[in-house]
């Protein structure tokens, strides 16, 4: 069952038959804040679209010409504020997807869920997240300097990502 629609897309619950395509592109996250989810084979895939299923604040991203999942998204609940994210397969870049589903899932927030606020944290080197959260209408807030880490240096040092914060109050969606 959608939990809302696009013109080209559904975003629904994640299902079992979503392990194949999800591997396809978690297999080798691009942005290290998903490297703690990196999937090395199908049991792990199915394993974790298990748990994401259950999850009511993950949300699967399919085409509505074929039904394949493309991406997900994220919103987790802090009272009237949501902390959002995606991710999309790399082989479906520049086609708009990541910008109708999150545009939806705005939608979806702020009129079916009544959010007040919606936020997220962007990598400084996360070029094409910065962009979408601009077409958004998000607005940078802050710029955290070496913030957290995801993974090491060479010398098995933590390496400290420089993260931004945009965010967009409801009274600013149009």
């Amino acid at each position: 069952m959608a939990l809302y629609r696009t013109e080209r897309l559904i975003v629904r619950r994640f299902i079992e038959r979503d392990a194949a395509a999800f591997l396809d592109y978690m297999s080798d996250p691009r942005v290290n804040c998903f490297l703690e989810e990196k999937l090395s084979n199908m049991p792990e895939a199915l394993t974790e679209i298990k748990k994401k299923s259950k999850d009511s604040s993950q949300f699967a991203v399919c085409r509505k010409e074929d039904g394949i999942l493309i991406g997900h998204l994220f919103a987790m609940e802090e009272g009237d504020t949501y902390n959002v994210g995606w991710n999309f397969n790399t082989k479906i870049e520049g086609r708009g997807y990541a910008t109708e589903a999150a545009h939806g899932l705005f939608d979806y927030l702020f009129h079916r869920k009544n959010a007040r606020r919606i936020y997220c944290y962007v990598e400084d080197y996360n070029i094409r997240s910065q962009q979408l959260c601009k077409r958004l209408g998000m607005r940078q807030e802050g710029l955290f300097l070496e913030y957290i880490s995801f993974t090491s240096n060479d010398d098995e040092t933590p390496r400290y990502e420089n993260t931004l914060q945009f965010a967009l109050l409801k009274k600013e969606w149009t």
